[in-house]
């Protein structure tokens, strides 16, 4: 999309969301009718927990937890359990912003530079341009979860500073601000825009700024005992027809480097506060952030694509990314929401403004089509109760091939179970230390009978070559790394490069090997 496509398909977002009409369901949701739904998408998906809180007409009419804790523990879901919201905290780092906006202590259309002088893009004229607002949006030009590999798995050795001095090492994939694709790293330079002129620590500022005056005790974010929490949900992986807890807390939480992005969590009750003080703000609340900030908050900025499921199910018009929401009609109602996804942790918030209504849904489980399902019969309880097709019709849709586009042909995967392990003497050439200029180093060695690769910063990133159809496959021994990797050497002597790709080339953005761009600088030794 051009620069000047993309303004126009902005303004026409921009002049739409006001004009937008609510049509009158039929009926609202009822209790009954929230706790079949929510039962029915368990029994389908076979949760091991979730917790579901629904508003209508500014009134909390419905809020549960659902299942366990930790699967098999005898532990229940409660209203209060601490739950990961993921990328719903972005919404949370921009209000911070806001707040400090309100404050007078910076401007939305401040350089980021200004606050952060060794902030720097791969284009100079960038750096030089990027506007506070423009961290917050998705338009930069990164790459689609460009150096995410910084950020996770977790928990790993990089710093906020470090992804600050690596994002000019990130080559763009479009113009700066002529198009849409989701990052998180901006939103990590965000916290420490918020950090430098709100005079505190990111984690600080959520606390003083967004938890303290709102009330919002339940949330984390920082380090914190994991007694100290009460009711804590773990994540879950779905193997052998059975919940597996993973990536399960220790007795310290830690601090994360991704907290701006996606590290805060909350309780049920907490996010029905948090949703509560967007559609039927009290004074206490009005105070906290006034009409003109909450109005920018909402502005459309960025037009997104719609899919074809999107405009199938929902009638959508028009998708835009505002500040930590996205905006978007669905059946002539306009809505703001936003989703948040961690391994083994799914969660949404949707909000149907013009009835001061929405709902929150939070998961343990492998709950990516559970959000989908749930979400959308729970939002057609607000805008078209009469076109739902329930939990049953809205799943077994995403179990076949749409029936409106033409099917999509996708490559067969190599079995990596046919790899061949490889000898220290057939790698000879290419081991060593090798170096990315934003992920640091690896070490391509020796180790037993075979060669590991090794990442020095991100200590979970550690597994064996084989050898499969004749190219070089990376297996990871931990299973909090997602996607096994491809990996390409080339070059001789002094010139010799590294480069990968993931196994599964529609597997999770976020590792996003093709970024990376290795050089050897070193032996074994």
């Amino acid at each position: 999309m051009n620069h000047a496509a993309s303004h126009a398909l902005l303004a026409l977002a921009v002049a739409f969301a006001p004009m937008v009409q609510a049509k009158e369901p039929a009926f609202g949701p009822t209790p009954a009718a929230i706790d079949a739904a929510v039962r029915a998408t368990v029994d389908r998906y076979q949760l091991p927990g979730i917790a579901v809180g629904v508003i209508e007409d500014g009134k909390v009419v419905y809020a549960r937890g659902y299942g366990e804790t930790v699967a098999g523990s005898g532990d229940t879901v409660t209203t209060k359990t601490l739950f990961k919201i993921a990328s719903n905290s972005k919404a949370m780092t921009s209000a911070v912003l806001a707040r400090l906006v309100q404050q007078g202590k910076l401007r939305w259309d401040d350089p980021v530079v200004k606050h952060v002088p060794q902030f720097a893009m791969h284009d100079p004229w960038v750096t030089r341009h990027m506007t506070v607002s423009d961290l917050l949006v998705h338009n930069s030009g990164l790459p689609e979860g460009g150096g995410d590999l910084m950020l996770w798995p977790e928990p790993n050795l990089f710093t906020r500073d470090d992804i600050v001095r690596g994002l000019k090492h990130i080559k763009p994939a479009y113009g700066f601000r002529s198009g849409y694709a989701y990052d998180n790293l901006l939103y990590v330079v965000a916290g420490q825009v918020a950090a430098a002129a709100g005079g505190a620590s990111y984690e600080e500022l959520v606390r003083r700024e967004l938890f303290v005056p709102l009330g919002l005790d339940g949330c984390r974010v920082g380090e914190f005992r994991l007694a100290d929490a009460g009711s804590v949900a773990q994540p879950h992986t779905r193997e052998g027809g059975r919940n597996l807890p993973m990536r399960r807390d220790g007795d310290t939480v830690p601090a994360i480097v991704s907290a701006p992005a996606g590290g805060i969590r909350c309780t049920l009750d907490d996010m029905l506060v948090w949703a509560s003080n967007w559609l039927v703000p009290n004074d206490v609340q009005m105070a906290w952030l006034g009409d003109a900030q909450r109005a920018q908050m909402w502005k459309a900025r960025t037009p997104m694509p719609i899919s074809s499921q999107r405009k199938r199910w929902d009638d959508t018009h028009y998708y835009a990314y505002a500040y930590g929401f996205r905006l978007a009609d669905a059946d002539g109602a306009w809505t703001v929401s936003h989703t948040g996804t961690l391994g083994g942790m799914y969660s949404m918030m949707m909000l149907v403004p013009d009835r001061r209504s929405g709902f929150v849904l939070m998961t343990n489980g492998d709950g990516d089509r559970a959000r989908s399902v749930l979400g959308e019969v729970l939002l057609k309880m607000f805008t078209a109760p009469e076109k739902s097709l329930g939990v049953t019709g809205y799943a077994d849709e995403l179990d076949k091939p749409s029936v409106t586009t033409a099917p999509v042909v996708k490559p067969k995967l190599p079995d990596i179970a046919a790899r061949k392990p490889v000898t220290a003497s057939q790698l000879r050439e290419w081991l060593g230390t090798w170096r990315d200029p934003w992920f640091g180093d690896v070490r391509v060695c020796a180790a037993g009978d075979g060669v590991e690769w090794r990442s020095l910063k991100s200590p979970k990133m550690h597994g064996k070559i084989g050898e499969l159809d004749g190219r070089y496959l990376l297996r990871w021994d931990d299973i909090a790394v997602d996607e096994n990797a491809w990996l390409d050497f080339g070059g001789t002597g002094d010139s010799r490069q590294l480069r990968m790709a993931k196994l599964n080339p529609d597997g999770d953005f976020s590792s996003d090997y093709e970024d990376l761009a290795f050089v050897r600088v070193g032996g074994c030794g």
